[in-house]
C-alpha cells in the first residue's frame, strides 16, 4: 500500500519504511508526527481525494533536522560593469521514516500534526489529536498561529519598550529597519550590547556582509545612547 501526501507546497508517494526528506517541520529527532493531506491512497482498492482523503493519514518518525546540499545563486549583469553577485543557500531540511499508513482514524490517532517550522514558529500551537476536517477548522488553527504571532511580537517590543528608531544608525532606511525588527532588534540598547558572534550571526542570517562593521553599528549605537 502506498500514499501521496502533501506537505511544503510538494507532493510524495510514500509506503511504509521509506527514508525521505521534506521542507522543515516543527519536529524534534524521535518524535513521531502526521500527515493529514493524503491526496491518493494505492493499492488493491485505490482511493483518490477530492483533493484531500478525508481521516486518512501518513504517520513517520523524525530522524533529525538536516541540511541540503549547497546551492550557489550567481547573477552577472553583463551591461552593468561590476555588477555581480554570488550567494550561497543551504536548505533546511526534515529527515523522516515513514512508519504507518492509515486510511481512516487520523482524527483518533492523537498524534502530532506535521507542521511546517515557518508557521509554528512563536505559535504556541500543541496537538491535541485534532484533526483539520473542514475549512472551518483550517481557519481556526490558522487564527490560532497568527495570534501566537502577534503575541510574541508585542512580548519582544515591551522588553525595551517603546521601539527605538533605527533609521538614525548610518545606512539604514526604511526597509532596513523593517528586517531588522523581523529579526527582533527593536532598540539601540540591542545594538550596542552586540558582540562578535552576534554580529557575525545577524550577518548571516540578514546576509549584510560585513555592513554592521563597515557602518560601525554598534559604535554609532553607543554614542546615540549616550546623547
Amino acid at each position: 500500500m502506498f500514499a501521496v501526501l502533501k506537505t511544503g507546497g510538494k507532493q510524495y508517494r510514500v509506503k511504509a519504511g521509506d527514508i525521505l526528506r521534506v521542507e522543515k517541520l516543527a519536529a524534534e529527532a524521535g518524535e513521531t508526527i502526521q500527515f493529514n493531506e493524503i491526496l491518493m491512497l494505492g493499492g488493491d482498492s485505490p482511493v483518490l481525494g477530492a483533493p484531500m482523503i478525508d481521516d486518512a493519514c501518513v504517520q513517520a518518525e523524525v530522524i533529525d533536522q538536516v541540511k541540503g546540499e549547497k546551492v550557489i545563486h550567481f547573477v552577472k549583469r553583463r551591461r552593468k560593469h561590476g555588477s555581480q553577485r554570488t550567494r550561497g543557500h543551504r536548505q533546511q531540511l526534515t529527515l523522516l521514516r515513514v512508519t504507518d499508513i492509515m486510511g481512516e482514524g487520523a482524527g483518533n490517532s492523537g498524534v502530532k500534526a506535521a507542521i511546517g517550522a515557518g508557521t509554528a514558529s512563536g505559535a504556541g500551537v500543541v496537538s491535541d489529536g485534532r484533526y483539520a476536517k473542514n475549512k472551518t477548522d483550517q481557519a481556526e488553527m490558522a487564527k490560532r498561529v497568527k495570534e501566537g504571532q502577534a503575541e510574541e511580537k508585542s512580548a519582544e517590543t515591551g522588553k525595551s519598550g517603546n521601539a527605538d528608531d533605527l533609521k538614525k544608525l548610518s545606512g539604514v532606511g526604511p526597509a532596513l529597519e523593517t528586517k531588522l525588527r523581523d529579526a527582533g532588534v527593536t532598540s539601540l540598547a540591542q545594538i550596542a550590547g552586540w558582540s562578535d558572534a552576534d554580529i557575525a550571526e545577524l550577518d548571516e542570517k540578514l546576509t549584510f556582509k560585513g555592513r554592521i562593521q563597515r557602518e560601525g553599528w554598534v559604535e554609532q549605537a553607543k554614542e546615540l545612547i549616550k546623547g
